[in-house]
């Protein structure tokens, strides 16, 4: 299998995370001009689990390090599958609360807001499970991030200046986002923990390696996705009820795209995985959450989501870019 030996390399791997993880919401945006998000999101996880075994079967099966992909899921004991199936189903269902507010709010609310909520505090909880890096240097980078947060909150709320029905669908799109954000703050400890950071190469008896863990999770997030999607389907947030027969109908191209936000997602663990060995648990998973950035990005200048918002509202948003990067900065550094 294909294993990280650097932390610069790692690093580059995080940043790849980064991408993905504030990119795929793209693909959402793309597909609801003629598709709700909740027929989407049956896509978005097909691609995830198809994107898995690729990865599997190509960077998980072959090279000089370590055992391939077969072997190693052949030996993974049931106490790390369970681990590794739970931080599915938790990802499954705060990442439904995000899509569903990412419809509400859009990306540049819904991200910075959800996903830094779960960046601040998953990095705690990943640091407390297996501590790496420089303390002073992590924390001073998850608080610059808490500004960000709080800058990006601000602008929001200046930014819905609608009328009574927007402004109420704005507050669930927060609200939705402040859940989906403590919901997905738990998940990767649950697949870290079935994983032998110290030694992808050789790791312990029972132990996953990143590719094994990849897989087993998105079908964690599968499996739950009929309890989970299958409800939102029926009692939507927002609008009126959809049915599987509406799935049915959609259009090889409309499918295409959930397939592609999922495989978009799913590169990007991938990789955060294959990175942690070398960077760290809370490392890799503070990086890979600096997704709200590339996302708010998308959002602001791309769809354009913050459009006749006043200077003010603008002067915010840059202050939260450079609170996130600075942030960043020091999250990197804390790993040397």
């Amino acid at each position: 299998m294909f294993i990280i030996n650097s932390y610069l390399l790692a690093v580059v791997f995080c940043f790849i995370t980064m991408m993905c993880w504030g990119s795929w919401g793209n693909t959402q945006k793309l597909a609801a001009k003629n598709w709700r998000y909740e027929l989407f999101y049956w896509d978005y996880v097909i691609g995830m689990v198809l994107f898995a075994l690729l990865v599997c079967f190509t960077m998980g099966s072959f090279g000089t390090e370590g055992r391939p992909f077969v072997e190693d899921i052949a030996q993974v004991s049931l106490k790390n599958v369970g681990s590794i199936i739970l931080g599915g189903i938790i990802f499954n269902a705060s990442n439904i609360l995000l899509s569903a507010s990412t419809s509400i709010a859009g990306m540049a609310v819904a991200f910075p807001l959800g996903v830094g909520i779960s960046l601040v505090l998953g990095t705690v909880i990943n640091y407390i499970g297996a501590p790496s890096g420089d303390p002073k240097f992590l924390f001073l980078g998850v608080a610059l991030i808490v500004i960000a947060i709080i800058c990006n909150g601000i602008a929001s709320g200046k930014a819905q200046q609608a009328d009574a029905e927007q402004k109420k669908n704005g507050k669930k799109g927060i609200i939705l986002a402040a859940v989906a954000g403590t919901l997905m703050a738990f998940f990767y400890r649950f697949v870290a923990a079935a994983m032998d950071l110290e030694n992808f190469a050789a790791p312990a008896a029972g132990k996953a390696t990143p590719y094994t863990a990849i897989f087993i999770f998105s079908l964690g997030v599968l499996i739950s996705n009929f309890v989970f999607n299958t409800f939102v389907m029926k009692r939507p947030f927002v609008g009126e009820p959809v049915s599987y027969k509406e799935y049915f109908k959609g259009n090889f191209k409309t499918h295409l795209v959930g397939i592609l936000g999922g495989s978009i997602w799913c590169l990007g663990t991938a990789f955060s995985y294959i990175a942690s060995g070398k960077a760290g648990a809370a490392i890799s998973y503070a990086l890979g959450q600096g997704a709200p950035m590339i996302a708010a990005i998308w959002g602001v200048f791309i769809w354009k989501e913050f459009k006749g918002a006043n200077k003010n509202v603008y002067g915010l948003l840059g202050l939260m870019f450079l609170f996130f990067l600075a942030g960043l900065g020091c999250i990197i550094i804390s790993g040397n």
